[in-house]
């Protein structure tokens, strides 16, 4: 069942439609959706100084940065969470939030998800009120049990466990068992994929600022690339991504992140049925623990020809 969206905006060059062989479900972009440049409000201009020790000089001249704001996310109008995220697929931002944190199992959860624009949400703004177009209003499906948790305080870029109440409230139950996922990759063909999210990173080339999560196919196929400064949003994306389209769990996929590898991303591939991650940088202890501990194939240190594999490396191909 689709999620209903007032405000939707169109995806990056990859994940629109192409008939691929990860997850279930399909991939199509949505009738009546409208979109808006990949690049509106992701960047923005400021004046630098620019400083060369050889030679000496300084000049002034322009400079493009990775555009980083708040959303906020409400369900039912109760506030749960503000994160700060880079602007666009606000729609796939909140819709994994809700996957990942638990508040939802399925797509039919989610009865619709708004961007308040002064119209849309029916809530009334001024023309400058800096909420306008940060905040995502979630309606769950009548009947949902459970009352959806609050976060205690901002989530910042570089945090997406900042909130949580507890330990306890770190872990998230997965509906999917990874180890019957029986996938396996080619060391050669993962050793390709650093280059190829980064071939389709258009922010980061403008601006050098961002994160980025893409979603590969174990044929090799690049499937969905989201940007953010935080990589926690960036991973949330994807899967926001992929729940829209009916595609989970994520059975046969490659996550690939481009920054380090946590647990909380660790989780959110869990709880997505992707059955390997992988990172160009190092992951962390509990990471490595949480991926031996569920099924998951982690990865580290992907640069060049080279990898560590800290858990499920029978699903890595050496031959």
């Amino acid at each position: 069942m689709p999620i209903q969206t007032d405000i939707a905006y169109k995806g990056q060059a990859h994940g629109t439609g192409a008939a691929l062989s990860c997850g279930p479900g399909f991939a199509t972009e949505r009738e009546g959706w409208h979109g808006r440049d990949p690049m509106t409000g992701r960047t923005a201009r400021r004046r630098v100084t620019r400083i060369t020790v050889t030679p000496a000089a300084a000049a002034e001249r322009a400079d493009v940065l990775a555009a980083e704001e708040p959303l906020g996310i409400r369900i039912g109008g109760q506030a749960v969470t503000l994160t700060m995220r880079t602007p666009g697929d606000d729609i796939d931002l909140a819709a994994g939030f809700l996957l990942t944190e638990g508040i939802v199992a399925t797509a039919a959860d989610i009865a619709s998800i708004v961007i308040c624009t002064g119209e849309q949400c029916g809530h009334a703004h001024d023309e400058d009120d800096e909420e306008l177009g940060n905040i995502a209003d979630v309606t769950l499906r009548p009947g949902l049990p459970g009352q959806p948790p609050r976060r205690n305080f901002l989530t910042t870029s570089a945090c997406g466990v900042c909130g949580k109440a507890s330990i306890t409230d770190l872990r998230v139950t997965s509906r999917y068992d990874l180890r019957s996922d029986e996938v396996q990759v080619s060391a050669a063909m993962l050793a390709a994929f650093p280059d190829a999210l980064r071939a389709a990173q258009q922010v980061f080339e403008r601006t050098g600022g961002l994160h980025a999560a893409g979603l590969f196919a174990a044929d090799g196929s690049l499937l969905v690339v989201r940007e953010d400064v935080g990589r926690h949003n960036a991973v949330d994306k994807v899967i926001g991504w992929a729940l829209q389209a009916g595609r989970l769990p994520l059975a046969g996929c490659v996550l690939l992140v481009s920054g380090r590898a946590s647990f909380e991303l660790v989780q959110k591939a869990v709880v997505a049925g992707i059955p390997v991650l992988a990172a160009v940088s190092a992951p962390s202890s509990l990471a490595a623990e949480l991926a031996a501990d569920a099924g998951l194939t982690l990865v580290g240190f992907l640069r060049g020809g080279s990898m560590n594999v800290y858990a499920g490396a029978h699903r890595i191909l050496t031959g």
